[in-house]
C-alpha cells in the first residue's frame, strides 16, 4: 500500500498504466490497435482521475504525463556522451559510387561492402536517454556536442516509449541512449496550419519548422497539442546492444525494445541495391505521408564503422545523398534589399506565392548583386524557383522567352535602405552599409548576441528588439546589459512580470565563457567552432586583441581570411569601445580549463584514440588529453605522438607501427596523464 492508498486503487492505477503503455505501442508503433480511441480515452481519464485524487500514485513515466506539465522558465543544457555528428552530403549516383570507393580504400579491401539505407527525414534530431528502462532525459541535437533538455516535451509524443518493455526474464537495460528524428506528417501539418489560421496565429513555413517550434515550447502543454511523431535511427551509449555486429542488428534491437523504426529502411544491401533504392525513394517521396529530402547510407558492419572513424564533424562511414530540389514556376513581384548584422546588403526576390513540394514559397534569396546580374533577374520576370536542399528557396532560372518588355532591371542602391548611409562594395564583392550604428545592423547584432549559442538571453525576441532600437533605448548591443526594470516597463506590451523576467535573464547571462563571448560579439567569419579555437589559444581578450594576423594564421584551423577579419575587428575603435561598455555594464568573461589549452606535460603532443576503453569513454579520454594541453586527431600520421589502443583497435595501430608511432594501452595511457591533468 502506497502512503495509505487502498491496495485495490493502487492496483487499478498500475493496471491502467501498463495497459495504456501497451495500447499506445500497438497503435503508434505497430499500427495494430486492439481497442477504440474512445475506450483508450476513457482509460486515460480514469488514470488521470486516480492520480489527481491520490497524488502519491503519480509517476514521471505515467502515460498521463503525455498531456504536458507546468511551463519551464528556460531550457537546461546537456552534453551528449557521444557527439551527434552531421553527415557528409552528396547529390547524385556518382557520389554514392565515390563514397563506396572511399570506404573500400580506407578499409583496404576489394570485397563488396554491405550497407543499411534509410529515408532522410526532414525533421528534428533528438536523443532519448533511458535509465533502468525508464525515459529519464531527452535533448535536442544542438551543436552536436551539447543540446537543450526537452524531456517534458518529448514525453508528449505518443510514439516515444516512456518505459522500455522488459516482459520476460530479461531486465531492462541500465542505460540506453536512443537517437531519432521528430517529424510532423504532411496531413497533420496542413491541419495544424488550418487551425492556426482560424485562430489568427502566424502559419508555420513547413513541417520541419513546425516540429522544431513545437519542441522548443517552454509550456509542454502546447507541445502536447501538436501532432508530433518519431522514428529512431541509431544509438549513442548503449551497453545492452554491444553484442551487435551490425547497424541492422542495432535497429532490430531497438525495435524489440518497443521503438518505432522506419519501415522503408533497407538492411544489409550492396551497392547496386543502394542505387536502385535511391531511385525508388526519389520516385516515392511525394506520395509519402511525411517529408524526406534524400537517403542516408551507412556502412552496416560496426567493426568497419569503428575502423573508418570520424572527422571532427562527420562520420566517415555514412553519407546523406540529397534529392534534386523541387522546382516550380512563378513571377518576381519585386526585388528588395535586406541589411544583415555585418551590414551586407542582400537582394531578396518577392514572389507570387507558389507551392514547392508542399511548402508555400513567397521569397527567395538572390545572394548578392553579382548573382542578380549573372542570372539577369528582373522585376516582373517569370522564373523557376526551388527549395535548395528542400529548405532554402532560391531563383534557379529566368524564363526570358516570355518577357514582354515590362520587366525592370534591378540596381543595387548606393545607400543603405534603412539608415541612408553610403553603401560600399568590399573586397569580397559584397555591398555593405558603412554605418556601424545602422538600426538594421544593430537589430541583427542584438538578436545574434541573445541567441542560445551566445549570451542565451531568454525573452529578448524580435519585436522587443525592434522597440528597443527604434525608441533609442539601445544604441549598441552593449546597452542591452544596462537595461533596467523601469525602462523596460515603459515599452508596449511589457508588463511588470515580463520586465522583471527579462532583467533577471540579462543579469544571469553576464557571466559567460570566453568562447561564447567571442561568438557573441559578431566578428565576421568567427562562428562557434572558430570561437572555441580562439578561446583555447588565448588566455584573455586583451591577448587576443593584440595578436597579429601572422600569429593568428599560425593557429591550426585559422586561415588568412579569418585572421584578417579578427585583426580588423580589434583594430576599430568603435568595436573596442562597445566591448569595453559591455564590461562596464557587468559582463564577465569566464575562461575555463576545458576551454584553455593548458601548459602541461602534454602540450604540443598529438594523440589518436582507437578501440574501446574499459575505464572511461573515448570522449572522457579526449577531454583529459585536451585539459593537459594535448590534441586529439582522427587519423595516424608522422605528426602523431601517441596512439591509445583499447579493445579491438583496428587498422590505426597497424599504421602506428608502420610509422614508428608510440602505442599505449589503457594502463600506460592512464599513467601518462595521471600527473598531467590540471
Amino acid at each position: 500500500m502506497a502512503n495509505g492508498v487502498d491496495p485495490k486503487t493502487e492496483e487499478r492505477a498500475e493496471f491502467l498504466r501498463r495497459e495504456l503503455h501497451r495500447h499506445n505501442y500497438r497503435y503508434f508503433v505497430l499500427d495494430d490497435p486492439e481497442i477504440s480511441d474512445t475506450e483508450y480515452d476513457r482509460m486515460m481519464q480514469e488514470l488521470i482521475g486516480l492520480e489527481q485524487s491520490h497524488p502519491e500514485l503519480a509517476r514521471p513515466d505515467s502515460p498521463s504525463s503525455r498531456v504536458g506539465s507546468e511551463p519551464l522558465e528556460k531550457f537546461d543544457s546537456a552534453a551528449h556522451s557521444i557527439p551527434m555528428l552531421s553527415l557528409d552530403k552528396g547529390f547524385s549516383d556518382s557520389e554514392i559510387l565515390e563514397f563506396d570507393k572511399r570506404v573500400k580504400r580506407s578499409l583496404d579491401t576489394a570485397e563488396d561492402i554491405r550497407y543499411t539505407a534509410e529515408p532522410k527525414l526532414d525533421g528534428v534530431a533528438v536523443e532519448l536517454v533511458y535509465e533502468n528502462g525508464r525515459l529519464s532525459m531527452a535533448s535536442t541535437r544542438g551543436d552536436g556536442e551539447v543540446g537543450e533538455v526537452i524531456t517534458p516535451n518529448i514525453k508528449t509524443i505518443s510514439s516515444v516509449p516512456l518505459v522500455i518493455d522488459s516482459s520476460g526474464e530479461t531486465p531492462p537495460p541500465a542505460l540506453l541512449e536512443v537517437r531519432g528524428e521528430v517529424i510532423i506528417s504532411k496531413a497533420n501539418f496542413e491541419a495544424l496550419n488550418r487551425r492556426r489560421l482560424s485562430e489568427n496565429q502566424p502559419l508555420f513555413a513547413n513541417p520541419r519548422n513546425a516540429a522544431a517550434g513545437s519542441l522548443r515550447q517552454l509550456d509542454s502543454r502546447i507541445t502536447a497539442r501538436r501532432p508530433l511523431e518519431i522514428f529512431v535511427y541509431g544509438v549513442g551509449t548503449a551497453p545492452a546492444l554491444t553484442a551487435a555486429d551490425s547497424h541492422a542488428e542495432v535497429l532490430r534491437g531497438l525495435e524489440g525494445f518497443g521503438f518505432r523504426i522506419n519501415p522503408l529502411i533497407r538492411y544489409q544491401i550492396g551497392l547496386p541495391e543502394i542505387l536502385e533504392y535511391y531511385e525508388y525513394l526519389n520516385a516515392k517521396r511525394l506520395s509519402l505521408s511525411y517529408e524526406i529530402d534524400g537517403m542516408v547510407v551507412k556502412v552496416d558492419r560496426l567493426s568497419y564503422q569503428q575502423r573508418l572513424g570520424t572527422t571532427s564533424k562527420r562520420p566517415r562511414w555514412a553519407i546523406a545523398i540529397k534529392f534534386e530540389a523541387l522546382q516550380e514556376r512563378t513571377r518576381v513581384l519585386d526585388i528588395r534589399v535586406q541589411v544583415g548584422r555585418t551590414g551586407a546588403l542582400t537582394p531578396v526576390a518577392h514572389l507570387e506565392p507558389v507551392n514547392v513540394g508542399g511548402v508555400t514559397v513567397s521569397r527567395a534569396s538572390l545572394h548578392n548583386e553579382d548573382e542578380v546580374k549573372k542570372k539577369d533577374v528582373r522585376i516582373g520576370d517569370q522564373v523557376f524557383v526551388q527549395r535548395a536542399g528542400d529548405v532554402i528557396p532560391e531563383v534557379v532560372k529566368v524564363i526570358k522567352s516570355v518577357r514582354d518588355g515590362s520587366e525592370r532591371p534591378f540596381e543595387m542602391p548606393g545607400a543603405c535602405p534603412v539608415c541612408g548611409a553610403r553603401a560600399v562594395r568590399d573586397e569580397e564583392a559584397i555591398t555593405r552599409c558603412i554605418n556601424v550604428a545602422c538600426p538594421a545592423q544593430l537589430k541583427a547584432n542584438i538578436k545574434h548576441l541573445a541567441s542560445k549559442a551566445a549570451f542565451d538571453i531568454d525573452g529578448l525576441g524580435d519585436k522587443l528588439i525592434d522597440q528597443l532600437v527604434e525608441k533609442n533605448y539601445v544604441r549598441s548591443y552593449a546597452d542591452i546589459f544596462g537595461l533596467s526594470w523601469g525602462g523596460l516597463r515603459q515599452l508596449e506590451r511589457m508588463g511588470d512580470k515580463s520586465a522583471e523576467n527579462l532583467v533577471n535573464a540579462i543579469a544571469a547571462s553576464k557571466d559567460v565563457p570566453f568562447s561564447r563571448f567571442l561568438y557573441a560579439i559578431g566578428i565576421r567569419h568567427v562562428g562557434q567552432h572558430t570561437a572555441a579555437i580562439l578561446a583555447a589559444n588565448y588566455r584573455s581578450l586583451d591577448q587576443l586583441a593584440e595578436a597579429s594576423r601572422e600569429e593568428l594564421e599560425a593557429i591550426d584551423g585559422i586561415g588568412p581570411v579569418v585572421a584578417a577579419s579578427i585583426a580588423e575587428f580589434f583594430s576599430r575603435r568603435e568595436n573596442l569601445a562597445t566591448v569595453q561598455a559591455m564590461f562596464e555594464n557587468g559582463v564577465v568573461i569566464r575562461t575555463s580549463a576545458s576551454e584553455l589549452l593548458q601548459d602541461g606535460e602534454l602540450t604540443g603532443r598529438t594523440f589518436v584514440l582507437t578501440g574501446k576503453l574499459e575505464t572511461m569513454t573515448r570522449e572522457d579520454a579526449r577531454k583529459r588529453i585536451e585539459a593537459a594541453g594535448g590534441k586529439v586527431t582522427g587519423s595516424v600520421s608522422r605528426k602523431t605522438d601517441y596512439v591509445v589502443a583499447g579493445e579491438s583497435p583496428g587498422s590505426k595501430t597497424d599504421k602506428a607501427r608502420e610509422l614508428g608511432v608510440t602505442i599505449l594501452d589503457e594502463s600506460e595511457f592512464k599513467t601518462l596523464i595521471s600527473g598531467a591533468v590540471v
